[in-house]
């Protein structure tokens, strides 16, 4: 069944209440409900397929137990399967384990929910090797239901509940003579008086605000009438007006008159308006309502977040984040959560979850499409440049005799994820003076030092959500950063006079700071040691083309430090494999324990090892 309706519609409430009453069924001997898929496009982990069958099949493997073991001898025998396509993940990891349990007809049918099939707006990037383009969203998401309709033609005992928006390429692809005799369609705009389930909820949360405010004469029934017609019956319109009114720093009654007296007039179908003209100019007095004064600082904010969250998601809270960013930028602590506190109407201040922090997705596509948001809009690439300018003038600043303070750690931490954000491939040629006003800013700044301060940071704090990279694959040293910013911009660097002073600059600033701490070991720092472990990975994987003072300090290591070296080896066992001829495998394999595995893998390693 696809269950369809614009924005605003309660499709995820429904899903979820759904899912909770299969939840707790009672009376069966079975779970009724299969699995739960709900993308999310502003997460940065839900919004692509990429993570779509691995996670069907994990809850497939829970809620039927006979699966379990199948699915686990299908990872067993071939590990790899999870960065497969996702293709061939479904077979493998669903259609195989349910075939391998003999007759299916006696095996209870099972729901799959898989909600915000629109905000499924990316590829995911599934391999870096096999997939370097990102499909748009029309593609991707076509290409989901494509992956159902494959599992429903294998004639499991499972059945499907989409839920999205009335996206005109899902409808024409469910509209199919490949989909039409399978799925049954529902338009949830018609199901029910949507005008009267808007007056029910608007009458009750008046009358909450009413006594709130000690006023049994208001709101009146023109008020109340003239509030229900700009609805249109939009829940959402209703419920993002309450949330704005319902503030007890200002009068609900005059900010309830002041919407209701605007300008704007009503679409007469907004329900199937693609502008949402009624709700958009609701954002736009709600973005007014700040002080002018601040309003600046109100988009820089909204800006940051936007930008910052694909980076920082999954690693810091959205408060810690925030907190960040007023370090960078010299501000104050809490300027920025001061900063937005009047839009408590389409955010969720107290919230510290990045996924849940705006209320509804459309005031996202809102703010940053400007034929909307007209002078509110924000600029995903200004504010990553704005950032990451903050992270160069910081760093510009560093000594190596100067104490360690949130501010410069912050830049340090944030600088590698901006850059890799803010530069892409290609985008340096569209913006050439900024992005050489950039470069030329690396030129002056002490860089061993910075590379010094930063390896002293634990590594969690730099596992940024890098756009396109597997979990695994997240960690991306400033040398790499950098150095492959530059060789796209510059095709040929070794023609290039300054391609070659930076990228030399980096390079050698790199070393010179991993050759001097590997120097000065701190054993007892050995927990907190390790962002320095991950870059003796890349160091160690480029050694098989060097020689001289870095072999020497690793037989310094060795011979000084035997005990904690044998506990290090294990971190970067995988590179000491990988490279069996680099010269730094005959200091370090007295430590290690090689298997026929190890063996084997570092064969499959060793064609594909790069060095500098």
């Amino acid at each position: 069944m696809w269950v369809h309706a614009p924005a605003g519609y309660g499709k995820t409430a429904i899903a979820g209440t759904i899912s909770r009453m299969l939840e707790e069924t009672v009376g069966l001997d079975f779970s009724p409900l299969g699995a739960t898929f709900f993308f999310w496009r502003a997460s940065s982990e839900r919004n692509s397929p990429t993570r779509f069958i691995i996670t069907i099949a994990y809850q497939l493997a829970m809620s039927i137990p006979e699966l379990k073991p199948h699915i686990e001898s299908a990872v067993n025998r071939n590990p790899m399967i999870l960065r497969k396509a996702l293709e061939v993940q479904l077979v493998k990891l669903i259609v195989e384990p349910f075939k391998a349990l003999g007759e299916l007809e006696d095996i209870p049918n099972r729901l799959v929910i898989i909600d915000g099939l629109d905000e499924c707006i990316n590829s995911g990037h599934e391999s870096a090797v096999e997939k370097k383009y990102a499909e748009d969203q029309e593609k991707v998401q076509v290409r989901v239901l494509d992956l159902i309709h494959a599992l429903q033609s294998h004639r499991l005992p499972l059945s499907f509940l989409i839920l999205s928006r009335p996206e005109i390429w899902i409808k024409q692809h469910i509209e199919s003579r490949s989909f039409t005799d399978l799925v049954e369609v529902v338009d949830l705009y018609t199901v029910g008086d949507h005008m009267k389930d808007a007056e029910n909820y608007i009458r009750v949360e008046l009358s909450r605000i009413a006594e709130n405010i000690q006023d049994e004469r208001w709101p009146t029934e023109d008020i109340v009438h003239g509030f229900v017609r700009r609805t249109n019956g939009h829940m959402l319109y209703a419920s993002t007006v309450i949330r704005h009114i319902d503030n007890q720093y200002d009068d609900p009654r005059e900010s309830l008159r002041n919407i209701l007296d605007s300008s704007s007039k009503s679409n007469s179908d907004l329900a199937h308006s693609t502008a949402f003209s009624s709700l958009h100019e609701l954002y736009r007095q709600i973005m007014r309502s700040c002080p002018e004064s601040h309003r600046s600082l109100m988009v820089e904010v909204l800006e940051d977040i936007i930008v910052s969250r694909t980076l920082l998601e999954g690693v810091v809270g959205i408060h810690r984040a925030l907190d960040m960013l007023d370090s960078l930028s010299g501000r104050a602590p809490g300027s920025r959560i001061k900063a937005i506190r009047s839009l408590h109407a389409v955010i969720r201040v107290s919230i510290d979850h990045w996924s849940d922090f705006f209320i509804h997705s459309s005031f996202t596509e809102f703010l940053m499409n400007p034929q909307l948001s007209l002078d509110f809009a924000v600029d995903k690439h200004k504010g990553s440049q704005r950032l990451l300018w903050k992270c160069l003038e910081c760093m510009s600043t560093i000594t190596g005799s100067q104490k360690d303070e949130d501010r410069l750690e912050h830049a340090l931490l944030l600088f590698p994820a901006y850059w890799y954000q803010t530069w892409p491939r290609d985008a340096a040629r569209s913006q050439e003076t900024e992005y050489l006003k950039m470069v030329r800013k690396l030129l002056t700044i002490d860089l061993t030092t910075c590379f010094i301060k930063l390896f002293g940071q634990p590594c969690f704090n730099l596992a940024f959500g890098y756009p396109g990279l597997q979990r695994e694959h997240q960690y991306k040293s400033w040398r790499q950063v950098l150095v492959e910013s530059l060789q796209d911009y510059y095709t040929d660097e070794s023609k290039n006079p300054l391609a070659r002073e930076v990228i030399l600059h980096v390079q050698s600033s790199r070393n010179g700071a991993l050759v001097h701490l590997l120097n000065h070991f701190r054993l007892d720092h050995i927990d907190q040691s390790s962002c320095l472990i991950m870059e003796l990975e890349f160091y160690l994987s480029e050694l098989h083309t060097k020689l001289g003072q870095d072999i020497g300090a690793l037989r310094g290591l060795q011979r000084d430090h035997e005990r904690q070296v044998s506990g290090l080896l294990p971190y970067f066992r995988h590179t000491v494999y990988g490279h069996l001829s680099n010269p730094c495998y005959s200091i370090l394999v007295p430590w290690a324990t090689v298997t026929p595995q190890d063996i084997a893998q570092s064969l499959t390693l060793r064609d594909s090892s790069v060095g500098i």
